[in-house]
């Protein structure tokens, strides 16, 4: 996706992937990165309206003050003059992934689950890319599944996920 809409302190932003913009101040510190709420993905001719899978990676480049906006307040013929300034706080951010399914994080549990559960009920059980299946998938391919699959999704949920609406599909599914 070559563009997306975000969500950082009430407003929205739409961002690319390398840009660099300033945002409210944000209480992400210097260095680290993070996950804004993401409203639309969209290029290559396709939008797609709050996504779920996709997500944002930005990273927290600096925290500088915007500029000076100086104000005056002035009666005339009284000698009433006030002056005063105000210097926004501010968070510059980068971009630098959009439409990522997970973090680095997830992706290395994904990985370490699939080999644990090829231990416990055999590889060729689990149906193909279980692992990364939302609630909602389960629900509707478990109805195609074969007895083994359910059971070995079964034992997955069980030991790792233990996902109620997942669970409560596939037992369904065995009990019918």
């Amino acid at each position: 996706m070559s563009y997306a809409i975000i969500s950082l302190g009430g407003k929205q932003y739409r961002v690319r992937e390398g840009e660099r913009l300033l945002v409210d101040r944000l209480p992400t510190a210097e260095g680290k990165t993070f996950h804004p709420d993401v409203l639309l993905l969209g290029g290559d001719g396709k939008t797609e309206l709050a996504p779920k899978s996709a997500q944002v990676t930005a990273r927290v480049v600096g925290s500088p003050l915007g500029p000076k906006i100086r104000i005056g307040k002035y009666k005339p013929k009284s000698g009433y003059r006030r002056h005063t300034g105000f210097r926004a706080k501010l968070t510059q951010i980068e971009i630098e992934s959009i439409g990522g399914a997970k973090s680095a994080r997830a992706a290395a549990k994904t990985e370490e689950a699939p080999a644990a559960t090829a231990k416990q009920a055999g590889a060729d059980e689990l149906p193909r890319g279980y692992a990364d299946m939302t609630v909602a998938e389960i629900g509707e391919k478990v109805g195609r599944w074969s007895a083994e699959q359910v059971e070995a999704a079964l034992e997955y949920e069980r030991a790792h996920a233990k996902r109620k609406g997942a669970l409560a599909a596939l037992e369904a599914k065995e009990n019918s």
